[in-house]
């Protein structure tokens, strides 16, 4: 990667993909993109940022044409809350975006990434070691369009020879940026919630298993695998990733070991709920360790120091 280009560089992976590219390749080498600009954003005011909605195909290639890019990350889109609110929004921006994006690295021979999610698999999907190859037959617009786009990758590297890149994400944990919109999002307000008020009410049940990773490896993971020598990748769109398998109990144990009167209750959201029990309780990720050296580095009980440290130094 020498020139790289952001889609999507305001959300919640993006706000510090961008700034973590812009460390290791240099400020002049990394071009943000979304469909807003806030002034009080460091993505935006510390770089290299132009404004773009990705459904817009023409202005796509005139940034990469402007900036000489040989990389694209492609991560607008809608979460998997907000796409089952708006289906036929997800679709058009989801689908409609990543179409565009890929035509892009085609037309300018760009090495590619987009992330896919655990939200790809389903009810019949194993839920437990599920495998990197598997049935795949999600039951929500989020999950269809990261099916479609899994296989919209392995299209136009196999058509068109695109450097296709991409990794099933699981429930993203971050003290940077607020939720998006995702059925994992209890994961991260329970810690907001832990530090100003001591409780929290969980909308995902007791009991109920989803795999999470925090920011950092999912952003030194991107990195990783898209300097991976491109005849090493067998799965490349999209490989299995996940830090931990934890239910929302299992945080709560967690956050009492730093604030000891923490209470956790439940009011539990049917929609995401229902999300939540059609995606695995834990999935395999050993070919991404075998194939590109996966291995992340913070399991619940470091991220758990860490985000509480790290957010008692904002203003909550």
């Amino acid at each position: 990667m020498k020139k790289i280009l952001i889609t999507g560089a305001l959300g919640q992976i993006g706000s510090e993909l961008t700034l973590k590219l812009r460390e290791s390749y240099g400020m002049d080498n990394v071009v943000a993109t979304d469909i807003k600009a806030p002034e009080d954003s460091k993505v935006v005011s510390e770089g290299i940022f132009e404004k773009l909605d990705v459904t817009d195909a023409d202005r796509m290639n005139e940034l990469v044409e402007k900036y000489d890019v040989d990389t694209l990350i492609h991560l607008a889109a809608f979460l998997s809350a907000v796409a089952e609110a708006k289906p036929k929004l997800a679709w058009d921006l989801n689908m409609g975006g990543l179409l565009n994006a890929l035509e892009v690295s085609r037309e300018h021979n760009l090495k590619f990434f987009t992330p896919s999610s655990i939200g790809a698999f389903g009810p019949e999907t194993p839920k437990d070691q599920t495998p990197q190859v598997t049935i795949q037959r999600p039951t929500t617009m989020y999950g269809v369009t990261k099916v479609s786009g899994e296989l919209l990758g392995d299209y136009y590297f196999q058509k068109f020879g695109v450097d296709t890149r991409s990794v099933r994400f699981p429930g993203l944990i971050s003290h940077a940026t607020l939720p998006g919109g995702g059925t994992t999002d209890y994961a991260v307000d329970i810690y907001y919630e832990a530090l100003k008020n001591n409780t929290y009410t969980s909308f995902i049940a007791e009991g109920t298993y989803m795999d999470m990773m925090y920011m950092s490896d999912a952003v030194d993971l991107i990195i990783q695998l898209m300097e991976a020598p491109s005849d090493q990748l067998k799965n490349r769109n999209a490989y299995n990733v996940s830090a931990m398998s934890i239910a929302p109990e299992d945080i709560e144990r967690e956050i009492k070991k730093h604030i000891p009167d923490f209470e956790l209750t439940y009011d539990v959201d049917p929609v995401r709920q229902g999300i939540a029990e059609s995606w695995p309780n834990a999935i395999d990720t050993s070919a991404a360790q075998e194939q590109w050296g996966f291995s992340p580095k913070y399991d619940l009980e470091k991220m758990t120091a860490d985000m509480l440290e790290q957010l008692k130094k904002k203003e909550l």
